[in-house]
This record gives structure tokens, sequence and C-alpha cells, in this order.
């Protein structure tokens, strides 16, 4: 049969992750009805409805997908399945099923990625799928990634214990990485004590592989998480860590990046002039005004750019934390943009805690409202205990008019 060419609707849903959306794009496009879809797949047009096109809960059968796929020539990997001979067993370990077909989103993603050049051909295969779920987490819930996220490090363990033994090295560095983002997702959730766990299990994974800057990133990575518990001490411990893993001329973004991380635990310790003599440097580096321009592209395992408008966004953060709203009101836009909607609720509870802070409880309430909602739409216990922190700064007496919308929200917030 010939390939169905996708509409952009089509491509978008599969991006989503709604596969039934496919499927009815795909059916609607070539003007088929219902009933001959579902007769072509020895179902009734009921059963095609319900556990295919209007499924809501995404967890389609996987082989009455398949046959509706095949027979509208949707090529299969658009709907999260792998090709017929992909499919079949290989020795390698079984892999869920609902985490297997997240997992096929993300490699539906994957070819807009740069593949890691490691050497290991398994190792950068494994670390694409781990880049486009960390692009995922942008507008995705935790708790929808977590477990194959989780699963995917399973993977790559088990994919492990029978590799070449000159393989080992990039499988650690794959694993890291991959640690690494379910320690970011736990920390989402308010997980500390598996977040904690998690990116232990990335350092030890990293001095494994014996990459020096892949080992300063994961130790930063959980520096940054002490410093947003407000373990400051704790924080710039880390940070000394990492830098004594690193090369004597370590790449700008790292630099750049364990500057901005040591602003934050400046910060997190009440020390507002060290915090702003790193964010400085930070900013400098940035901006590659320092002798070394930063790379177009950012090394491995950096996944996003790290410029001047991250480190303005860390100084709105650390103003917000030190009690200092200029800080914040001259480094955030009114509105914060970015791609990544939970980084942006975050940044508007710091934009609404420099305007609380100068009594703009007006604008305040409304921005951290806004920031809130976010939160619970994406279950992020992160934002939503940031907005608790929040209120505790509220005076309740004279603003109780203002602030009931943000408590009806905050009182029903079970995560």
């Amino acid at each position: 049969m010939t390939m169905w060419n996708p509409t952009a609707a089509a491509l978008a849903a599969s991006r989503d992750g709604d596969f039934g959306r496919v499927i009815r794009e795909a059916r609607t496009d070539q003007r088929r009805t219902q009933d001959s879809v579902a007769t072509a797949c020895g179902v009734n047009r009921s059963t095609l409805s319900r556990l295919i096109e209007n499924r809501t809960d995404r967890s389609y059968p996987m082989d009455l997908l398949r046959t509706a796929a095949e027979n509208l020539g949707i090529p299969l990997r658009l709907v999260g399945l792998a090709a017929p001979d992909a499919a079949r067993g290989n020795g390698q370990p079984r892999v869920e099923r609902r985490a297997f077909l997240a997992g096929a989103v993300a490699l539906a993603a994957a070819p807009i990625l740069p593949v890691p050049a490691d050497g290991g051909t398994q190792a950068a295969a494994l670390r694409v799928t781990t880049s486009a779920y960390r692009r995922l987490d942008a507008a995705t819930p935790a708790r929808d990634l977590i477990a194959p996220a989780r699963t995917h490090l399973r993977l790559i363990e088990a994919i492990s214990v029978t590799a070449p033994a000159d393989q080992h090295r990039h499988l650690a560095a794959a694993a890291s990485e991959a640690a690494s983002f379910a320690a970011w997702l736990a920390w989402d959730m308010a997980d500390h004590g598996s977040a904690r766990a998690a990116y232990g299990q990335a350092i030890t994974s990293a001095r494994t592989a014996a990459n020096p800057l892949l080992l300063a990133y994961q130790i930063g990575s959980l520096a940054q998480m002490e410093a947003h518990l407000g373990n400051g001490a704790t924080c710039l411990s880390l940070v000394h860590r990492a830098r004594t893993v690193l090369t004597d001329r370590p790449p700008a973004v790292a630099d750049a990046w364990l500057c901005a991380t040591e602003a934050l635990g400046h910060a997190a310790a009440g020390d507002p002039e060290t915090c702003d003599q790193a964010l400085i440097h930070s900013a400098a580096l940035a901006a590659g005004t320092t002798g070394e321009a930063p790379p177009a592209a950012p090394p491995w395992p950096w996944v996003f750019p790290f410029d001047e408008a991250k480190v303005n966004a860390t100084r709105a953060t650390c103003g917000a934390w030190l009690g200092r709203p200029t800080w914040t009101l001259s480094h955030a836009p009114a509105v914060p943009v970015t791609a990544h909607t939970k980084q942006q609720a975050l940044a508007l509870l710091d934009l609404a805690a420099a305007h609380l802070s100068v009594g703009r409880y007006d604008t305040g309430v409304d921005l951290a409202t806004r920031g809130l909602d976010t939160g619970l739409q994406l279950g992020s216990g992160r934002i939503v205990e940031r907005a608790r922190a929040l209120r505790r700064t509220i005076p309740g007496t004279s603003t109780a008019t203002v602030v009931r919308a943000l408590d009806d929200r905050l009182h029903t917030a079970y995560l």
C-alpha cells in the first residue's frame, strides 16, 4: 500500500503522543468512514472509536493501533510503533508497553537532534533518546515521563551488562545522562530523596565514563537543586567539587553555568555581594567578553545554550531570594518568554515575589496565581511548593481579598 503523506495536524498529534488523532486525521484526509476502517481491522465502529480515535488516556491496544495504521498507510513511527522487523525479539530486555510508546514518541523527535560523537553506536542512540525526553519535559508532566525515563535507564544498565569492554565508558556516559534526567523529574515532583539518589547515580556513572565535563555537569546539577532547596553551603561545596574535576580551560558554557550556579548558592546563603560578583563573571563568559567566545552550539551534555538571557534569569531568581526586587524587575520581562513552560512558571513566581516585596500586591498575586496554575496543570510539585513559600510572605490581614483565588488553588493542590 502507498504510504500516506501526513498532514501538519497529524504530525503535531504524533509529537504530542495523541496517536488516536493521527488515525483520525489519516482517515478523514483519505475520506474514509469509521465503518470502513473498522471493518478492515476486524472490529466494529464503536470499538475503533472507543479504543483508538477517542481514547482519552492514550493507552492504546498495540495490535489494533498497528492494524489501523497499516490499513491507512501511516508510517508506524507516527503512532509510536517500531517497524515489523524491529518489533521482533532480539535478545534485549523486554520494555514495558506504555514506556515503549512514550520512548517511541521521543525517538520520533530524535532526527532533529545531533548524535553525540562518542564512538559507541548503541550509546549514541540511547543518548539521543534521552535528549528527546529532555525536550519533551518542557511542557509535559513529570509524572508522565518518570516511568519511561526510569525504564530507559534500566535498559541502558541491562545493555551494559553484556556490552563489549570498549563500550562500557560510552554506555556509562549514557546512563549518567539518563539518571540525571530521572533526578530532574523527581525534583520537579518534589521527591527530593529520589532526586538526590538519582543524581548520585548520575555522578557515579560519569566517573565511570571518565568524562570530566560530564562529571562537572552532574555535580553542578545537584548543586543547583540544593540551592533551590535553600541549602546554600551545600551548593557552594558542590560547585567547588565540580570545578576541581574540570580542565584548566573549560568550555565557556561550563564556566558560565557554574558561575551562575555559584551565584544561586550565595543567594541561598544570603550573600548578595558575592552573588553579584559571580553573576557579573557569568554574564561576561556568556557574552564572550572574556576572550573566549561561547560556542554556537553547546557541547554535550548541555542540550540548551547558556547565554546572557539565562544569566539574567538567574539574577532575577537570586533577586527574589535575597529580597532585591530591582534585580528581578530589571532583568525579567513583564511576562517571561521561554519555550520551557515550567521554567516560565517559575520565572513568573520570581517576578511575583519582586512585586510583592515592593507592595504591588495585585500584580504580584496575579503573577503568582498564573504560575501556580501552570504548576497544577503540569503536576509540578516544585512549582506548587514555590507558590506555597511565596504565599507565606504575604501578610494575611491586609491582602485577604486579593489572595483568595491563590489560596483556593493552594488549598486544593493535591499532587
